[in-house]
């Protein structure tokens, strides 16, 4: 009898467990497609018209004037994953938290994306390099592929903590509110929300695998 009730309470105790971690799957947001739909769900913000397209799952401006895109909602607090892809000599970049007016790389912020082999090497500042917050931190290593070749990156934001991986290694581990002096002349750092965007800046870019997942 003995048995049979350590028995019961083992099968229990598993129950629990077993509730418990169903429970935290079910719960956890899953990650979404932004790019599911192609252009669907993106807005030109500025710049020539219909100068984004999207063929064969992949995302691309080439050329001067095409302004940014923009997600149709707002996020605050995420994790977002995209490949991406540059010529020699290209420069991009990904916008978190940002509002649709101004320069978004200052009333939200950019994560870089650059060819960082481009010209004589050490022309740049730290917090110019690709998976930079650009214009408040730089990479804590130098792991960008040469031009031509797709990377990925990842951003996660949660509160003020901000972290960026590129090709498989944390480059950035921040909270901005080391930063709170910069507000005045980069007023994104302080932005709880805004819209997910990618950046035209006068030469081709192409962007795949999109994915998004909100925190709490």
């Amino acid at each position: 009898m003995y048995g049979v009730k350590i028995v019961v309470m083992l099968s229990l105790g598993s129950l629990v467990l077993c509730v418990s971690s169903c429970t935290t799957m079910q719960t956890r947001a899953p990650d979404t497609d932004l790019l599911a739909t192609g252009l669907v769900g993106w807005q030109q913000i500025g710049g020539q018209e219909q100068a984004w397209h999207f063929e064969n799952g992949v995302l691309y401006v080439e050329g001067q004037n095409g302004g940014w895109l923009a997600t149709h909602r707002q996020y605050d607090n995420f994790a977002l994953s995209v490949e991406f892809r540059v010529p020699p000599g290209g420069n991009s970049g990904v916008f978190i938290r940002s509002p649709l007016e101004g320069d978004p790389a200052y009333t939200g912020m950019e994560i870089q994306i650059l060819d960082d082999y481009a010209g004589p090497a050490g022309h740049l500042e730290p917090y110019q390099y690709t998976g930079s917050i650009y214009g408040i931190q730089g990479p804590s290593d130098r792991v960008s592929k040469q031009a031509g070749q797709w990377q990925k990156m990842v951003i996660i934001a949660q509160g003020s903590h901000i972290q960026v991986s590129l090709n498989g290694k944390k480059i950035v581990d921040t909270d901005l509110t080391y930063y709170s002096h910069q507000a005045d002349t980069h007023p994104g750092l302080t932005r709880k929300s805004g819209y997910i965007g990618l950046q035209s800046q006068g030469s081709r870019v192409e962007f795949r695998n999109l994915m998004i997942r909100e925190l709490p």
